[in-house]
């Protein structure tokens, strides 16, 4: 076979061969997505104003305290922020890094998919390249199955080559305190059940500090609402914001929003 004849094959099969991966500027934005490739920008990093999360201020101090040292370079934890859905976790994370953005701080999010935790050491390798701070979002955390994949994430939060770099740390949101779901029938393990228990638990105790966030009363609500309402210049009547989330089944701040929206559609206002 010829040099001709094996150059023209060599690059019809760059042609087939899709592009190299490369990943965006990690200096440049102030969030990003990992796909389980690459890094990638966040077009519009918009997180909801720290100051308007409402009903759960020692939540919020916590978590901006803990990200405030991050950004520093001093040590810092990573979190679990679990509890009823709707009640500000995700919301929370994004705005605490809105806010030291906002301050100045040189502090990033990124987003990584939770059906991509197998690819966080790939993930951790690129992050290893960059001084800057970074907040790893993993959110609506969960194992249905055993413990195997939560095994592999402990692996990663607790050292060894594969851990995360120091200038990362890991914020998860979970519906469930200790991730991992527990079961009576643990107790009838013919081993010992308590190893049983002391494993799923395992993967929670990694995280230095965990954070609850529990359903809202009414009040509470109502005044979620009334900060909402304000920001946009907008009135509303308490009672009517009640029945709003008593026919969604729900009082939490994400209802409190989606009424407010509803409140701003009405009087042609985008939010």
């Amino acid at each position: 076979m010829n040099d001709a004849l094996l150059t023209r094959i060599a690059e019809a099969l760059e042609r087939l061969a899709p592009p190299a991966a490369s990943s965006a500027d990690l200096g440049a934005a102030p969030a990003y997505v990992w796909d389980g490739r690459v890094i990638r920008t966040v077009e519009r990093f918009e997180p909801v104003d720290y100051d308007l999360l409402t009903g759960i201020d020692a939540q919020k101090s916590a978590l901006l305290d803990n990200t405030r040292r991050l950004a520093a370079g001093h040590a810092a934890h990573d979190v679990l922020l679990w509890g009823a859905r709707g009640t500000g976790k995700s919301a929370t994370v994004a705005a605490v890094v809105g806010r030291l953005q906002a301050d100045g701080q040189d502090i990033a999010l990124l987003q990584c998919a939770i059906d991509e935790l197998a690819s966080l050491p790939s993930l951790f390798t690129l992050l290893r390249r960059t001084r800057r701070p970074f907040v790893l979002f993993l959110d609506d955390l969960g194992f249905d199955e055993g413990v195997g994949d939560a095994r592999q994430l402990r692996s990663l939060l607790q050292g060894g080559t594969a851990a995360r770099p120091s200038n990362v740390r890991l914020y998860v949101t979970s519906n469930r305190r200790h991730i991992v779901p527990r079961h009576l029938s643990e107790q009838d393990d013919p081993v010992n059940p308590r190893d049983v228990v002391d494993d799923k638990m395992a993967l929670s105790d990694r995280f230095g500090l965990s954070l609850g966030f529990h359903a809202i009363d009414q009040q509470a609500y109502v005044d979620i609402v009334a900060g909402y309402a304000a920001k946009l210049g907008l009135s509303f009547d308490p009672q009517e914001a009640i029945q709003w989330a008593t026919q969604r089944g729900s009082r939490s701040g994400r209802v409190a929003w989606q009424y407010v929206v509803e409140l701003a559609g009405r009087n042609g206002i985008a939010v």
